[in-house]
């Protein structure tokens, strides 16, 4: 059956049907995307969020795609959990140049009893700007999910990664089981789930395809699904991996999309490496949430002004948190764009 004219969110997929999916002809899959993607949301806004590393380096896991794992020499200086303030600094910039959520990243196994109180901080000032607020922090018991619940966190990014099959081959520090655990105690306590996974690291069709399935078949599908490429950082494993296919890559985002038809699937890391024809296929393929900013973590990604810019050619505007859509922060928004953006960079249409 075509998923484009099946509007119920389904939770039962199976291998076959998502390979099938995957393999079909290319416009066919893009049509039916962007047809599932319209029934749930506007083609034509995007959500922004800003990622901040709040704790960078020496991280005890072995993940190979890391370049802040501790088992490798990457190059990367070893920080200290950054201090509140310096935090709430970084996400009042990133407000008012666009973003509506704050994500902040810490290169830990799981936190410890000495950081949490430090960290529920910045969750609690965040959330006071106005702003969605995200952590990503590794595995968490259920009393420190609750405690960041109760700070006022909206989401939690834990990433599957890949499929449990492949899943070994890439990571030995933690389990796959671990870390559905700690997706469900997200859930239950009623927090916004935000997991994905990668592309390149060496996995097959047949692995892609259960990455989806994993997310898709969860009880409740993740409010946003990362779609990340492989950035292929020197001193790691995965440093002379082979490049992903931007077909195929554009691909998982539009399966992404018609499995998951109401989450927002984000154009996550890898963005530097894809030029502005890829990055607009992806939006029509149903991606509607970037990161923005210089810096993904660790890696580069393009800066704010850039993405603006293909914003204004692709006629795309950053969508306003629902609580919030109002025409007041519709505009305070609109502001931030034009004036980081230069006009005689831009072709405008509707004088010609």
């Amino acid at each position: 059956m075509n998923a484009s004219l099946n509007p119920v969110t389904r939770h039962d997929w199976t291998q076959s049907e998502v390979t099938a999916l995957l393999q079909q002809p290319f416009n066919d899959l893009i049509f039916q995307a962007q047809s599932v993607h319209r029934q749930h949301f506007n083609a034509n806004r995007v959500q922004v969020s800003t990622l901040l590393s709040i704790k960078t380096g020496a991280c005890p896991e072995d993940c190979k795609y890391c370049p802040q794992s501790g088992h490798y020499n990457t190059g990367l200086d070893k920080e200290k959990l950054m201090e509140v303030q310096k935090v709430l600094d970084e996400a009042k910039r990133a407000k008012e140049i666009g973003s509506t959520r704050f994500c902040m990243g810490a290169a830990w196994k799981h936190p410890s009893a000495k950081d949490l109180p430090y960290v529920l901080e910045m969750v609690k000032g965040v959330k006071a700007m106005g702003m969605e607020t995200c952590m990503t922090l590794g595995k968490l018991d259920e009393a420190q999910t609750q405690a960041l619940a109760d700070a006022g966190l909206d989401y939690y990014n834990h990433n599957l990664d890949t499929s449990p099959e492949f899943y070994g081959n890439i990571i030995t520090t933690r389990t796959y089981a671990e870390r559905l655990q700690t997706l469900s105690y997200v859930r239950d306590a009623g927090m916004k789930i935000c997991s994905g996974g990668i592309l390149g690291m060496g996995e097959s069709i047949a692995d892609r395809a259960g990455l989806l399935m994993q997310l898709a078949n969860l009880p409740e599908h993740p409010e946003s699904v990362p779609i990340n490429m492989l950035v292929k950082v020197e001193g790691t494993p995965l440093e002379n991996a082979e490049d992903v296919d931007p077909f195929d890559f554009i691909r998982m985002l539009a399966v992404a999309r018609i499995m998951m038809p109401k989450s927002h699937v984000r154009l996550s890391a890898g963005r530097e490496q894809m030029n502005e024809q890829m990055q607009a296929l992806a939006f029509l393929a149903g991606a509607n949430s970037i990161f923005y900013g210089e810096k993904l973590l660790t890696t580069a990604n393009p800066q704010a002004d850039k993405d603006m810019q293909l914003f204004a050619r692709l006629g795309i505007k950053p969508e306003a948190r629902e609580e919030y859509a109002d025409e007041v922060h519709q505009a305070a928004i609109e502001h931030a764009i034009i004036e980081q953006r230069d006009a005689s960079l831009f072709y405008d249409a509707a004088a010609h």
